[in-house]
């Protein structure tokens, strides 16, 4: 749909007034767009609600914006991805945000979606990024009820690699302020909380292993197990990481670079471990199952090493699987954050609060130390998933976008 249909949508509304123009200097500049600072800037809708359809603090919202968009299916996110230079701004329908966004979560699942292994159905070209943090500049009337222009928000929703996304109001989460801290619990925090809450039945004294310890859930579970009174081992790729999960509490750390990890779990857990978080798959994941204790619990948030695979998967012993979980009176179970949603915002907000208090770690990875440096804007996106895949990050990977040079905010 043209601008002008969707805006006349707008005014049709019983808060609708009448429509302000900024006149072009003559006939032949028709649409009546105006020009300022070298980009054409929307129409300004004077309003008894223009507040909330108004960029924040009379700052004027772009006609185009800058997106990734998949063109390809393909695990190869440089092959699969595009970055679209001109594509429309988005218009908030009538229960819907738009929002400028400011800081984006890189997962590992997200060459799954370029894959397009989460529905088979969707053909390119799609738009693609999971979560979001940013700022409320425009939104409808009954969106209005809840929210203002300017408010601080966050969202998991496909297509936030963008620098505006429009995410509905029930999807949203309102937040004190702009922080990349919150973006870490969207996904990663939210699937380490429910994941352990509902399948891993921690208690005082329990052994859990999480492998990939110290990425981006990694480092939930390691503290939330330890809230749970449990010893927690991590597995990590460098003594960098092995200092940063001692920080956050982690009993034993296990460098498998350096270390054998079936080994140091055979002699210092002759006994197993009780719960498994894990997320790498393949050969790690062999070596987490034949150390489950009796009754242990393998959760299955993820499998890292395969993603890149045409299959995304990694081989794993799974012939003798059934003898194994059976001798053990062990159990598998797999956990897809999807299937979650209906605990999700109790999840969100009991993190929000830990955090809030000072009782939760939000470890944020801008890439500082990459060879490139900071990842800042949508280019930098491609270089955050090959930095992930690397397996270089501590933390969350956030991708900062600037402000654009007409924004006020």
């Amino acid at each position: 749909m043209s601008f002008s249909a969707k805006s006349g949508a707008l005014l049709s509304s019983r808060a609708a007034r009448w429509w302000r123009w900024q006149q072009p200097t003559c006939a032949a500049a028709a649409p009546a767009w105006s020009y300022f600072g070298g980009s054409w800037s929307r129409p300004i809708l004077d309003m008894s609600y223009s507040r909330h359809f108004l960029d924040f603090q009379g700052s004027s919202i772009p006609s185009s914006m800058k997106k990734l968009v998949v063109t390809k299916l393909s695990q190869n996110f440089r092959e699969a991805v595009t970055l679209q230079q001109d594509s429309p701004v988005p218009l908030p329908g009538d229960g819907d945000l738009l929002v400028r966004n400011r800081f984006v979560g890189i997962n590992a699942s997200d060459i799954n979606y370029s894959a397009g292994r989460y529905d088979a159905s969707v053909k390119p070209p799609f738009d693609i990024g999971f979560e979001g943090v940013g700022d409320v500049v425009a939104l409808g009337l009954s969106a209005s009820a809840d929210y203002t222009v300017g408010q601080a928000v966050a969202y998991v929703k496909a297509g936030s690699f963008a620098e505006y996304t429009v995410v509905p109001a029930r999807q949203a989460v309102p937040l004190p302020s702009v922080k990349p801290e919150f973006l870490t619990l969207m996904v990663s925090g939210a699937t380490a909380y429910l994941s352990l809450k509902e399948l891993g039945d921690l208690s005082e004294g329990k052994k859990v292993l999480v492998t990939a310890a110290a990425g981006g859930t990694g480092q939930f579970a390691v503290q939330l197990a330890k809230k749970a009174k449990c010893h927690v081992i991590g597995t990590c790729s460098s003594d960098e990481k092995g200092g940063f999960l001692k920080s956050i509490g982690c009993d034993r750390t296990i460098n498998y670079k350096t270390e054998n990890v079936e080994s140091v779990l055979r002699k210092d857990y002759p006994e197993g471990v009780d719960v498994v978080y894990e997320s790498v798959g393949g050969k790690m994941f062999d070596l987490a199952l034949n150390a489950l204790a009796i009754k242990g619990r393998l959760i299955i948030i993820g499998f890292i090493t395969g993603y890149q695979n045409p299959t995304g998967l990694q081989p794993i012993k799974a012939e003798l699987l059934p003898a194994k979980l059976l001798k053990k009176s062990a159990s598998i179970r797999g956990f897809f954050l999807n299937h979650y949603l209906s605990d999700y915002k109790m999840a969100l907000q009991h993190l929000l609060k830990m955090y809030e208090r000072g009782d939760l770690v939000c470890e944020v990875d801008f890439g500082d130390m990459s060879p490139e440096g900071k990842f800042t804007g949508l280019e930098s996106v491609f270089r955050a998933v090959d930095y992930m895949y690397m397996g270089k990050n501590i933390g969350k990977i956030v991708v900062e976008l600037p402000h654009s040079v007409n924004s006020k905010l």
